[in-house]
């Protein structure tokens, strides 16, 4: 086996086509920078192509808390037979405003935040921010705010020292170590109230969340605030082959499952596609892939197709599913390659990469996918001639990861992780290939179809 650029085997009419397509994902990185963004997205998107809240119909999506949406498209084989399920998720790393977050010194006035995820605090310094989130008052009244990623907008910061002070506080410590957790503060304002001795700024940037928002400082306990990248996701590269974003960490496998789902219309067995919250930090909470709504889901449809739901149908029509868990993973990077074990790594250009399993040191945490279900997956691919790889995260005891292939492999289904490789992974300014987002939107086209 060789690696080999996937562009070698696209034609002109296929490059217009893998061009055309990265359009709309870029459109989609720029209006779902947070999960409930990427729901809200979905949601118009699928009802664009009929699906509805009723099962009657054959094409279902429902969400839960506005953070996971779950798509069903109805198949001529029987439930019992299971399920082509394929899951991503649409939360990425990010700094989250803490309850109260809001205080003052030196005459600014800061935000406290807590980061979200792995991130690598240094990148998240010196560079324009913006704020997305919703507000949910005490009457129930959520509001929606989103400041600085129109042109127009005021965008925000956190500082970072200058190089001629930093060499005892930053310069000599590990690199881990460089930026505290606890000094991400937001620089938010700085004009005080005239007359004002204490908290002047403080009072004037309220002022400023009254009149222009209708909020006080106590909403922001309700409150979930992220703060994301400032910037639209951009072509990378002379040739425009590469497109540069925040969140492609899983959104280069959300958007290309959003654009396959939606073209299913009577697929052999029934579909599903899981667009799921929390992966990042373990995959937690009620609207994280360990949550029940799957099965309260499959529930709906089952009665709202008229049939009979029971647990053992529930669990066989589970057990006799096969999935993809649609997660990236990381490009060989031309500058540290020795973090790789470059014959069983993924690069760039070169395909969507099987990962067959994730985990750390010893396969710890992962699912291993079997061997004939691997030859499964290929002869489904080659079929197509989706062009694809298959790739590690890095080196044996370098590093390693998780996905959500082990919560979904505890029904008993097949499953294995297969997805985009990425440059820059989980910084805020992650490097995907077009072809490789092109061709991971084929292949679970073709799955759903199989």
């Amino acid at each position: 086996m060789t690696h080999e650029s996937g562009w070698k085997k696209k034609s002109q009419e296929d490059r217009e086509s893998i061009f055309l397509f990265s359009e709309g994902y870029k459109a989609f990185l720029d209006r779902a920078k947070t999960e409930r963004e990427a729901v809200r997205s979905i949601l118009q998107n699928l009802s664009n192509h009929g699906f509805s809240g009723d099962p009657a119909a054959g094409k279902v999506v429902q969400t839960n808390r506005g953070k996971e949406a779950v798509a069903f498209v109805k198949g001529k084989q029987g439930l019992d037979e299971g399920c082509n399920i394929i899951a991503a998720h649409i939360d990425a790393p990010r700094l989250d405003l803490k309850q109260n977050p809001l205080y003052e010194d030196v005459g600014l006035g800061l935000l406290k935040t807590h980061y979200y995820g792995g991130i690598k605090k240094y990148q998240w310094v010196a560079m324009p921010l913006a704020i997305h989130g919703t507000i949910v008052k005490t009457d129930g009244r959520a509001i929606e705010l989103v400041i600085g990623e129109e042109e127009t907008d005021p965008v925000f910061s956190i500082d970072d020292l200058l190089p001629h002070l930093s060499r005892k506080t930053q310069d000599e410590k590990k690199l881990s170590e460089a930026i505290d957790g606890e000094k991400l503060t937001l620089l938010f304002g700085s004009i005080p109230v005239i007359g004002e001795e204490k908290e002047a700024v403080t009072k004037h940037i309220l002022e400023l969340l009254s009149d222009r928002y209708g909020i006080v400082e106590e909403d922001l306990i309700s409150a979930e605030i992220e703060v994301v990248p400032a910037f639209k996701a951009r072509d990378v590269g002379i040739d425009r082959s590469m497109v540069g974003a925040y969140g492609q960490d899983d959104r280069a496998s959300a958007y290309p499952l959003l654009k396959a789902i939606s073209e299913i219309e009577t697929p052999i067995r029934s579909c599903l596609a899981i667009f799921i919250d929390k992966e990042e930090i373990g995959s937690e909470g009620n609207t994280g892939m360990k949550s029940a709504f799957l099965r309260i889901f499959l529930d709906d449809v089952l009665q709202g197709l008229n049939v009979k739901c029971s647990e053992s149908l529930m669990r066989k029509m589970l057990f006799r599913s096969r999935a993809l868990s649609a997660d990236v993973n990381g490009a060989v990077n031309p500058m540290f390659q020795d973090v790789h074990e470059k014959q069983n790594a993924c690069y760039l250009g070169h395909g969507l990469c099987i990962t067959k399993f994730t985990g750390h040191g010893g396969k710890v945490g992962a699912n291993d996918a079997h061997a004939e279900y691997i030859a499964e997956i290929r002869r489904i691919f080659e079929k197509k001639d989706i062009i694809w790889q298959t790739g590690e995260l890095g080196k044996i005891d370098e590093g390693g990861g998780g996905t959500v292939a082990k919560y979904l492999a505890e029904y008993g289904m097949d499953i294995v992780d297969c997805g985009a490789p990425l440059l820059a992974m989980h910084s805020p300014f992650e490097i995907s290939s077009k072809l490789d987002i092109y061709e991971t939107y084929r292949a679970f086209k073709a799955f759903l179809e199989s």
